[in-house]
């Protein structure tokens, strides 16, 4: 008889890597103290400089199906950039913007990003560093391709460093109250009905 598949959404904190083994000084998810299955891992991950939600699971049909580009798998990510972000800007990252890929131009696909209100999160540790002389404010970035570091290196091409990135949604999964560090463990059909 097989095994049921396991899903976990986790709130990734701010310098820990989206894996289990041991690198250097980072933590990583061994850390969370969570019982996780062996077999179970990150679907995807996020730079250990980003925050947010990660979806881990031993469902390897699942995992191909949301990391196929051709899939369209959204995902939304709130920004905290230096400078005050422009409705042109956010035009220009909406409708793609040439990003460096393994040393070779790439045209990003076309992406939802959109100036927001600084939103509600859980405090940062350690906080960014804040420049009195140079303002921040932040976008809600949504994406249906994952190359490495493209919020920042998009938000860099339209001309707005980033200081801050939180992944607050992977299709209709949000993190509603969650904290850095907490584990929320789902059933399968919570997981396909949030990635249609």
């Amino acid at each position: 008889m097989s095994r049921a598949f396991q899903y976990y959404l986790i709130y990734k904190p701010y310098g820990m890597l989206s894996q289990f083994t041991k690198e250097g000084e980072w933590t990583t998810l061994s850390d969370l103290g969570y019982p996780f299955e062996k077999d179970v891992y990150p679907v995807g991950r996020l730079d250990a400089d980003s925050e947010g939600l990660l979806l881990l699971t031993n469902d390897n049909q699942l995992k191909t199906r949301l990391l196929d580009p051709k899939n369209k798998h959204w995902r939304t990510y709130y920004v905290q950039v230096e400078g005050i972000v422009t409705d042109e800007a956010c035009r220009k990252m909406s409708a793609g913007v040439t990003i460096s890929v393994n040393g070779k131009s790439y045209q990003t696909r076309r992406a939802m990003a959109t100036p927001i209100d600084p939103p509600a999160l859980p405090e940062r540790v350690p906080p960014i560093r804040v420049r009195k002389t140079i303002p921040d404010s932040w976008l809600s970035l949504s994406l249906s391709e994952g190359k490495n570091r493209q919020v920042r290196k998009m938000t860099a091409a339209a001309g707005y460093p980033t200081l801050r990135l939180v992944r607050m949604a992977i299709g209709n999964l949000r993190p509603d109250d969650m904290k850095p560090g907490e584990v929320r463990e789902l059933n399968k059909s919570a997981v396909l009905d949030a990635i249609r």
